[in-house]
């Protein structure tokens, strides 16, 4: 319930905000995933073009939408069988994340499980709905179950957030095959799908098939080789946040099966849950325009290979990172050492414990900052003994 939830995670960093922003040369701020480059045109012109809106939106999104959606997943996902009907756009993600359990009448006594390293929403949002949060990492750390005993609603994240780990197509069919034999919804938070690192070789044997054509991203909990023809079951939660730089529009959506999707929307019209009809045709413009998302993915990569060797001489390693916006290293010791560590030279990133115990000796480290700023993070841990200078105060 409401009264259970922990406090806001982010308000604990404010002391080594304050003390990187004292290091000479100013703060650089990788501690949160926002994006920081401009909206592309297209969609802003989209968002104009339709801001005459006198009327109320659809709470379902309008057909055009709701198609733009299945065409993408047929062309970025490798899912070509996405049911319109089986769509709803969502306020943003998180908003999603930490109602979903609520949405679907989870309640008191039943269980929501997600990742033990993993963003706190799932956590939150099973409190709101009064059920039982579990970290598990893989399905025997459920045991032997039982209808009464599974959980209800299984969470998992590909690409992952805060780690980067991509779950492989074998991994994701088991996991469904298992979910679906003990009445288990899953639900795929997919939100950095379009940034995805890894190589054609570790694509291959992700997908645990060398003959089949991989999408540009990575597998969804869609695609037709994890759930075998069939979307019961499942939903898939994306944010264009991430690809589009639209953070500040709260474009997402979440898509599958369709009578857990029409679920969704009765308490949603009931709730006034509606996203606003120029972000509507902004997101529509965004879905059939792959050629920002490209651009985009080529700024974060050389921004990745600015960052990322910079931080072994710092004595960090990193470990996963195979897609999306961050950097999961370790230094071997308490995260919050490490954060003073970084506040030291002016860098703040975020500590490895707001995702849970298991990540307690991490941090995490994000690309999203200007091209200044990561050249000057890099300079800055890069550099042997380097001393940082303090403004008094």
């Amino acid at each position: 319930m409401i009264s259970s939830l922990p406090d806001f995670p982010w308000d604990s960093l404010a002391p080594y905000k304050e003390r990187a922003s004292a290091v000479e040369g100013g703060l650089v701020d990788l501690s949160v995933g926002t994006p920081v480059d401009p909206t592309p045109e297209v969609i802003q012109e989209a968002l104009r073009a339709a801001s005459d809106a006198p009327g109320y939106p659809q709470t379902w999104g309008t057909p055009a939408l709701r198609e733009a959606v299945a065409t993408w997943f047929a062309a970025r996902r490798g899912v070509a069988d996405v049911d319109p009907d089986g769509v709803l756009p969502t306020i943003g993600s998180k908003e999603l994340v930490a109602w979903l359990p609520t949405l679907l009448g989870i309640e008191k006594g039943q269980t929501v499980a997600f990742p033990t390293v993993a963003y706190p929403t799932y956590d939150v949002g099973a409190r709101i709905a009064g059920a039982t949060p579990v970290a598990a990492d893989a399905t025997t750390a459920f045991g032997p179950v039982t209808a009464r005993t599974a959980p209800r609603l299984l969470w998992l994240n590909s690409p992952g957030n805060p780690t980067g780990q991509v779950l492989g197509v074998p991994h994701l069919r088991k996991v469904v095959r298992w979910a679906r034999q003990h009445g288990v919804i899953v639900a795929s938070d997919e939100c950095y799908a379009e940034l995805d690192w890894r190589t054609d070789t570790e694509r291959r044997e992700d997908g645990g098939d060398s003959t089949h054509r991989e999408p540009p991203t990575t597998p969804s909990i869609l695609d037709p080789r994890v759930c075998e023809g069939s979307h019961e079951g499942l939903l898939a939660v994306y944010s264009l946040s991430k690809q589009s730089n639209l953070a500040g529009y709260r474009a997402a959506f979440v898509a599958g099966d369709v009578s857990l999707v029409k679920r969704l929307l009765e308490v949603r019209k009931h709730a006034g849950m509606i996203m606003p009809a120029p972000v509507q045709a902004a997101m529509i413009a965004a879905l059939a325009d792959h050629d920002h998302v490209a651009e985009q993915k080529a700024r974060y990569a050389a921004r990745r290979a600015i960052l990322e060797p910079a931080l072994a001489p710092f004595g960090l390693t990193v470990e996963h990172s195979r897609a999306g916006l961050y950097l999961w290293s370790t230094a071997g010791e308490d995260s919050w050492a490490t954060i003073g560590r970084l506040a030291d030279r002016g860098i703040l990133a975020a500590p490895g414990a707001f995702y849970g115990p298991a990540g307690a000796r991490h941090v995490r480290i994000a690309l999203t900052a200007t091209d200044e700023r990561i050249a000057t993070a890099a300079e800055r841990l890069s550099t042997p003994g380097y001393v940082t200078t303090r403004t008094l105060r």
